[in-house]
């Protein structure tokens, strides 16, 4: 059985999963998602409340390339968390560009087992990249909540990024950390839901 098929109540992750192919399945979705962005949609809300759209899309593309250098082994902690400079009809690209300098970054067996630096400290790179996926399918739902849910989202993936979420971040004090306390789960959640919730997201329907 692999994290992604486990129970997420459970709250843990087995640390053997290889978490390249959720990665790039990941990776995949968010830039279908991207691509479906409209210039008027740029100023719209997120359930981040901070980021419009275009300021997410900014952090994505900023993130991404940050995974990116760690994975080449470089200082991630020196890249900026956002970019400049792209236009409103660019992001596709601009985002393709970094994911596949990731994919490539991260493809060799030994970055699965190489220690790399990041904000939490120096863990392994498969604990890392499990995180990331964590990271990039957690903002594909903002996305997706700020364009309106525009495309079905793969729940397997959810499912993944709630394991790792719950090893990254478990419950309790988050002081430090760009994520609010976890919230209950609404009723009847699906898999986004549930980990929307336990980073301390709502959907925009219920912040209206």
């Amino acid at each position: 059985m692999t994290a992604a098929d486990a129970p997420d109540t459970q709250g843990t992750q087995d640390s053997t999963v290889d978490p390249r192919p959720f990665y790039t399945r990941a990776t995949a979705q968010a830039a279908a998602l991207i691509g479906t962005v409209r210039p008027e949609q740029l100023t719209g809300r997120t359930p981040c409340a901070e980021y419009d759209v275009r300021t997410l899309l900014s952090h994505i593309v900023g993130g991404t390339l940050r995974i990116a250098v760690v994975g080449e082994g470089g200082d991630g902690l020196a890249v900026r968390m956002f970019v400049d400079g792209v236009g409103d009809t660019a992001w596709p690209t601009a985002y393709e560009a970094v994911r596949s300098r990731v994919l490539r970054a991260w493809a060799g067996d030994e970055r699965m087992t190489t220690p790399v630096r990041v904000p939490w400290g120096n863990i392994p790179g498969r604990d890392a990249l499990s995180a990331y996926v964590m990271e990039i399918v957690a903002h594909t739902w903002d996305l997706s909540e700020g364009l309106g849910r525009p495309l079905a989202l793969d729940p397997e993936l959810a499912r993944f990024s709630l394991a790792a979420a719950r090893v990254t971040l478990p419950d309790g004090s988050r002081e430090g950390r760009p994520f609010e306390p976890a919230l209950p789960a609404p009723e009847g959640a699906d898999a986004y839901g549930r980990l929307a919730a336990w980073l301390g997201r709502r959907p925009l329907s219920s912040t209206a």
